[in-house]
Formats: structure tokens, sequence, C-alpha cells
């Protein structure tokens, strides 16, 4: 398991194209859009991948039987050489995978617990990643939310982009607020002239856009969300791009939101979490 120089990103390409579960995260690493991790079982003529993003999502890919990148990703992924200060989180592919993780993490592998994140080190704890299915006609039918008086929902600018805070914000997933101004997209709520939720694009490929969303605290509860969640739909709508969607089961939070903006269920995969 050798950490792969950024010059030699561009021999994944092809095959991180063969991989369908969504992958926009790695591609961003991959094409060095943002600051990420190549890990490969040889540096030469690679075969098998591990791209971790900054924001602590990775994917596994490529040959699964292969020992010797095994036994080192089970070192890794229990973090027994230090080389990781948070935890990740793991999606493989392809479905073959499955059964050689749950083989070699037979000894320190545990099921989540509901709305519980597990703290202990030196186990992997599996999850369930649920991929969404933007339906239109759905989403138009539900859409019937005002926004209040008080409120005014406007196009997230480089000071909003600075100011928002929250584990779930645009500056995770751009490498600068000039980069998300030039590339991405975002809506903001603001109450009472308050910053309250921002709605953005964490990637745009070709046709597609996968929304993130934050709203601070205080203002949580009050369907700011789905507001602000909506005028990036109808941008995606307008400019011709399929809205995207993933979240963890547990996060009942999202799975709610996502299906009053019309997402439908369409996959669910093993999702893992490897301790820090």
């Amino acid at each position: 398991m050798e950490l792969l120089d950024k010059n030699n990103y561009g021999r994944l390409v092809d095959r991180l194209k063969q991989v369908k579960i969504n992958n926009l995260f790695a591609r961003s690493v991959i094409e060095k859009k943002i600051s990420g991790k190549v890990f490969v079982d040889n540096i030469e003529n690679p075969k098998t991948f591990y791209v971790v993003h900054p924001y602590g999502m990775s994917l596994l890919f490529g040959d699964s039987q292969n020992p010797n990148f095994n036994n080192k990703f089970l070192d890794y992924s229990l973090n027994l050489n230090k080389m990781r200060d948070r935890h990740e989180w793991m999606q493989a592919y392809p479905g073959d995978w499955h059964k050689v993780l749950s083989e070699l993490y037979c000894n320190c592998m545990i099921k989540s617990e509901e709305n519980k994140e597990n703290t202990e080190t030196g186990i992997i704890e599996l999850n369930t990643r649920i991929n969404f299915k933007f339906n239109r006609e759905k989403y138009i039918v539900n859409k019937s939310m005002i926004l209040p008086q008080d409120c005014e929902i406007v196009q997230t600018d480089k000071k909003t982009y600075e100011e928002m805070t929250g584990s779930v914000i645009p500056s995770y997933f751009w490498d600068s607020a000039d980069d998300f101004i030039k590339n991405g997209v975002g809506f903001s709520l603001f109450c009472n002239k308050k910053l309250a939720t921002t709605a953005y694009s964490a990637f745009v490929y070709d046709d597609k856009l996968e929304l993130g969303i934050e709203t601070i605290p205080e203002f949580r509860g009050k369907g700011f969300a789905q507001l602000t969640c909506s005028a990036l739909i109808d941008y995606c709508i307008e400019q011709d791009y399929e809205p995207v969607w993933a979240c963890r089961l547990e996060n009942i939070g999202s799975y709610r939101l996502a299906e009053k903006l019309g997402f439908e269920v369409y996959s669910e995969i093993p999702y893992y979490r490897l301790s820090k």
C-alpha cells in the first residue's frame, strides 16, 4: 500500500469511470480539484486503489483479490500505523469487495447503533449508505413551502461562503472561496438578515450536481433547509443538472429531507467507518 504522487493520478481516470456507485468525491481528488490522497498496491502498475477526500469520504476499488495490499489495508483501517488523525467513511466497489472486507474485518467490525456514533479505536463500524434518485414530478408536487416574510434566499457569495459554520459546509469541499465562486454554486437563506442556511454544490461534474446542506443550530427545525435546497434544485432544473443526494441510513434528518425534496431511494450499500 503506497501513496501515489499527484502527478500520476491520471492513471486512475479510466478505472474510476468503471465504478458504478456515486464517486464524485473521488473524482474531485483524482482530477486534483481538491487536495486528497490516493493509495495503490503498486506504483508502477497499480490494480487496487484507495482514494481519500479531505472531508473523510473514501473509495476502495479495483482488484479485491490482492492479499499483500489487503493485509496492509487492514492495518490502515485500524490505524495501527497512526497514519490518520480522523475517521474515514469508506465505500467499496465492485460488490465482491464486501465479502473480502467481511473476512478481513471479522475480528474488529461491529454494526452501527442507531443514532449513535461509536468512538472506540481499533474497530470498524458497518453502516449503510443510501443513494437517492431525483424525481422531478414528485419534487414539483411536494413544493408547497412559502418563504417567511422576514427571510430571503440569495446566491451564496464569497463573504457568505467564508462565514458559514458547521460540520457540512462548502469550505470542506472546495479548495477556496474563489474556486467555489468560479466552479460551484450555492444559495443561502437569511432570517432577519442573519445567515441561517446554505445549500451548495459539493461536486459538479458533467450533468450532475451533488447537494450539500448546513443550517446553523439556532435556525434548525423551521423548514429552512428544505426552502434553501429547493432554490438549488430549481437552479439544477434550469441548468439541466441532475441533483444528486446521498447519506447514511442512520442520518434520519438528511433521509427525511431528501424525501421531502422529491428524492427516492435507488440503492443501499455497505458503508464502513474506519476509526481514527
